[in-house]
């Protein structure tokens, strides 16, 4: 299991990619909207395996707008890349943590994501992730 993504939350992606941009001196190397969490997100590589991904939630619905609203825009989420997904949550379900799902959905770049819940996790949301082939 290595980090994968650090997620931070944002009001307005625009801005935010203009800061980043000038904070770690490269531009985002991957955007999309994912329709089905009603988010827009942008990628940005911070060394060899890592990331920063910034999430906008672009609906009143979506849990990325309600997150900034009740919290204000930070980070939102640590991910963790895995190699099998499914042994890792019950492995970690069994360890005692709480999920926040029933089954990994379709996420970003087109990863598997599963996410736990931050009361069984020291405060903080963790996701994994998987690529697909």
């Amino acid at each position: 299991m290595i980090l994968d993504h650090i997620g931070i939350a944002v009001k307005n992606i625009e801005n935010a990619k203009k800061m980043y941009t000038s904070i770690l001196h490269s531009s985002a190397y991957h955007e999309e909207y994912l329709e089905s969490q009603k988010v827009k997100v942008a990628f940005f590589k911070t060394g060899a395996n890592s990331k920063i991904e910034l999430l906008e939630g672009i609906d009143v619905d979506s849990l990325i707008y309600k997150f900034v609203e009740k919290k204000g825009e930070g980070i939102h989420h640590m991910a963790f890349l895995v190699k099998d997904i499914y042994a890792e949550i019950e492995r970690m379900k069994n360890e005692g943590f709480e999920t926040l799902q029933d089954k990994p959905k379709l996420g970003a770049a087109n990863k598997l994501v599963f996410f736990f819940h931050p009361k069984s996790t020291g405060g903080s949301l963790i996701e994994l992730c998987q690529k697909q082939d």
